[in-house]
């Protein structure tokens, strides 16, 4: 018998879900995290399933490892001493910084400027120039060099930075600087900007560069920690850390390239939305991922959720390959309040998961998006399979707040609770459509995490946008999300021209080089030849522009109109998302291939399709709030729901890690992999 195991760690919960190659069975267990060393609450929860599925740890042949170590370093401040090396005059550029202040008119009064991950008084400018063409234009001073690293050890860095301006042009003096320091301080984790981000832009390129050596010391040591208790149990799977865009690379590249795990946990939600999405027969899709504290939302297009290369965490803007993914702060713990305007308000500040919503019973009582919930009937009073007792009196004493400030009942106020953060979500859920130009009433809605399926048909009559996909362990979404992930990784080259100057052959040569870089890379990482796949991209704008979007690009049409061809596409797609296409020139400004290595693919079960009749998965009948009056709905445990059943709003699904909504004029169907699907009724039907 051969099983694979995802693993997401959150902040509250480690989720592990085993899959038994043969049968296709899924098994799903949560542990609570430690976050003093996420390895901890990994092994307890291994352990547990062993102990429970009575498999022995040699049969697991894979672990997928989505892991939030280097988040939390940034945004706890808790990264190593960082030395960086710049070229001489350079000094101050994560000072400088990038001159984008964020808000109107004086957004620059009240703008936190983030202290740079590496102090100024342990940054060293080199003696050497290398142009924008990449000609050297003021050779390398070694032996200013050999000062510059023996002062900084001595000042006591535990890693070093060497970003050095137009190095993505040459990386020569970059890599001749790596071997000085290696001669000096051979254990000394070093970073270069050339492998890291060789692009241009030197701020963002010092500053990814500077964060990855950040908390490079650390990340090692947690991954050698990891492979290290693996091996106590006589645990030796091939274990991949999941990367900030969906894909995979081995424990060896996750410690030389931490930084692009930052949003590793996001990215497995997405990539399991966009899995499910597919299998339920639509491969355009918005992802609907609501928590406790916060909504993060995404967009899924052809099968493949939408990939960014500019994000930020905390103050920080990062300039890696992620999961576009847009947060909210709302979530089931969203505080709602009354100010002095008299106009009701719901978030972003959360009730966390301590005191959590004054339902809960845990000391909370501020009123909250659960409390609402709870109020309307949307919520049962009872969680977690019965575990968890939901308080109803104190979830009215704190709606009552509102109700009070407001002049309205006790429903009425729970209702504009829920009416407002369901207009605060669906806002973020334009971001990743409307603005983009998207119509989203072409898009499916994937509801997942503990309280999407609460809110989702809610979503989808604000967009138009169905069917519901709600996912049938909805909760742990990332975990499944990594197991369906592919080992991926990308090589760029800046290559500033007008299209109009470009020899389409000379373009040709550089791709080609790109996709061999890509293809030794996924050897290396155990992909053989017949595995990879590779796609190519080039970032497009106007001349001079600010900014830039990648388009697709076939290497072996651009010298026979293929170049006209994505100027023309250019033009297209600035004009769907900017409304306005100019008369001007356009401009290359990266080339970049793509290597994907594919894995094997998890095989979710299919069940034959039963009736429609869902009446013996009935529990309880209750009364829940819809439209200024309760109705009479129907209460489902989710376990009890076949393939084929169908289920007319109003209704309530209940299961262990999440509530599912079905709202009156609506109808869902469970389709062959569990997936209850919900329509407006009429509209959809049995499913395939």
């Amino acid at each position: 018998m051969s099983s694979r195991l995802g693993v997401d760690v959150g902040g509250t919960f480690t989720d592990l879900l085993l899959f038994n190659e043969q049968n296709s069975e899924l098994r799903l267990l949560k542990t609570p995290s430690t976050p003093q060393d996420q390895s901890i609450g990994i092994m307890n929860g291994i352990s547990q399933l062993i102990a429970e599925t009575g498999i022995a740890a040699s049969e697991i042949n894979a672990l997928l490892h989505g892991t939030t170590v280097s988040t939390n370093i940034v945004l706890e401040e808790k990264g190593a001493k960082v030395g960086l090396l710049v070229t001489k005059d350079f000094e101050q550029v994560l000072h400088l910084a990038r001159s984008q202040t964020p808000g109107p008119l004086a957004g620059w009064m009240i703008m936190e400027k983030p202290d740079p991950l590496a102090d100024l008084e342990l940054t060293r400018g080199i003696p050497e120039r290398i142009s924008a063409r990449g000609e050297v234009l003021t050779p390398l001073d070694e032996a200013a060099a050999r000062a510059a690293v023996r002062e900084l050890i001595e000042a006591g860095i535990e890693s070093i930075t060497v970003s050095l301006l137009h190095s993505y042009a040459n990386p020569d003096h970059e890599r001749r600087l790596r071997t000085i320091i290696e001669e000096a301080a051979p254990d000394i984790p070093i970073s270069l900007s050339s492998e890291i981000l060789p692009e241009f832009r030197e701020y963002e390129r010092t500053l990814v560069t500077v964060m990855n050596a950040y908390v490079g010391p650390s990340m090692q040591r947690y991954l050698a920690s990891f492979e290290d208790k693996l091996k106590t149990i006589q645990f030796s799977p091939h274990v991949n850390i999941v990367r900030s865009d969906g894909g995979l690379m081995s424990v060896q590249r996750a410690s030389q390239s931490p930084v692009h795990t930052m949003l590793s946990g996001p990215a497995g939600g997405v990539s399991g939305a966009a899995f499910l999405a597919h299998l339920a027969g639509y491969d355009d899709a918005l992802g609907f991922d609501m928590g406790g504290t916060s909504t993060d939302v995404s967009l899924i297009q052809n099968g493949e959720p939408l990939i960014s290369r500019q994000t930020s965490l905390g103050h920080y803007p990062i300039k890696i390959p992620s999961v576009e993914v847009h947060s909210v702060g709302a979530g089931g713990g969203s505080i709602a309040h009354v100010p002095m305007t008299g106009a009701l308000r719901v978030g972003p500040e959360s009730a966390g998961a301590a005191p959590g919503p004054a339902c809960y019973g845990r000391g909370g009582e501020q009123p909250t998006v659960t409390d609402a919930n709870l109020l309307l009937g949307r919520l049962p009073p009872q969680l977690l399979d019965g575990r968890m007792v939901l308080d109803i009196k104190a979830a009215e004493e704190a709606v009552g707040k509102i109700a009070r400030a407001l002049g309205l009942d006790l429903h009425q106020a729970a209702q504009g609770i829920l009416d407002i953060v369901n207009e605060n979500m669906f806002g973020a859920l334009r971001l990743v459509s409307v603005q983009k130009g998207l119509d989203p009433r072409d898009f499916a809605l994937v509801a997942f995490g503990g309280a999407g399926p609460l809110h989702g048909n809610a979503m989808a009559i604000l967009g138009h946008c169905y069917p519901v996909i709600v996912p049938p362990t909805p909760g742990v979404l990332s975990a499944l999300g990594f197991l369906y992930s592919d080992v991926k990784n990308e090589f760029a080259q800046t290559y500033v021209r007008n299209i109009s100057d470009v020899d389409g052959n000379q373009l040709g040569e550089i791709y080609e080089r790109l996709g061999r870089d890509a293809r030794g890379w996924l050897r290396e990482e155990g992909i053989d030849d017949q595995r990879q796949e590779l796609s190519f991209q080039a970032d497009v704008r106007y001349f001079r522009q600010g900014y830039e979007f990648a388009l697709q690009v076939n290497p072996d049409g651009l010298s026979n109109g293929g170049l006209s061809d994505l100027e023309a596409r250019f033009g297209d797609a600035h004009e769907r998302l900017y409304g306005f296409r100019l008369e001007q020139p356009v401009e290359l400004v990266n080339l970049r291939a793509v290597g994907t290595g594919g894995v094997e693919k998890v095989q979710l079960p299919s069940f034959d399709l039963e009736g429609p009749d869902a009446s013996a998965a009935v529990v309880e009948q209750h009364r829940v709030y819809f439209d200024g009056g309760f109705l009479n709905a129907n209460i489902y445990d989710r376990k009890l729901l076949r393939a084929g059943h169908r289920i007319v709003g109003p209704a309530v699904v209940t299961q262990a890690d999440s509530t599912t909504v079905i709202h009156p004029g609506h109808a869902a169907t469970v389709d062959r992999y569990l997936n209850i699907l919900i329509s407006p009724e009429g509209i959809g039907g049995q499913p395939a």
